[in-house]
């Protein structure tokens, strides 16, 4: 029989997801997601997670010019610009689960300025996930991955 030679029509199939510790400020490395927003926004260095089901996984923090904080703990699924979300920060420390966590079309959302740019300029450059989490970190640090160039 004939062996097809694209073995991707296996199911995608998700990892179990851990939470990782509540983020600490001295681990947040900022990042500028070029939209106009008073926002700051910060990704925890050391909850960035590789995934082999091709998903980066990450804590990011949103701080308003008033200084609030918004805390989620998010995957960008490269090969398909989709964000879910895993859980939200809360004022104590603490992880809540959000009503929705579902895969979401990064392209369709207005709101989603951070992961848009982490998904095409930091995390997935050319819809390919950085292999490993140094790679990740270089490209925040840069403010883009080195494969791009603006």
């Amino acid at each position: 029989p004939f062996k097809d030679e694209f073995e991707s029509d296996k199911p995608w199939i998700e990892q179990m997801t851990q939470l990782p510790a509540y983020p600490e400020t001295n681990n947040l490395m900022a990042f500028d997601v070029g939209a106009v927003t008073s926002n700051q926004y910060l990704v925890d260095t050391t909850s960035i997670k590789i995934g082999e089901d091709g998903v980066i996984r990450f804590t990011l923090v949103i701080k308003s010019s008033a200084g609030a904080m918004n805390v989620s703990y998010e995957g960008i699924r490269c090969a398909t610009s989709e964000r879910k979300l895993y859980a939200l920060g809360r004022d104590d420390g603490t992880w809540v689960q959000p009503r929705v966590s579902e895969w979401q079309k990064l392209d369709f959302i207005r709101q989603f300025y951070a992961q848009r740019e982490l998904s095409k300029n930091i995390f997935c450059p050319h819809k390919q996930i950085v292999s490993n989490t140094e790679e990740a970190i270089q490209a925040l640090k840069a403010g883009m991955h080195r494969s791009i160039f603006r």
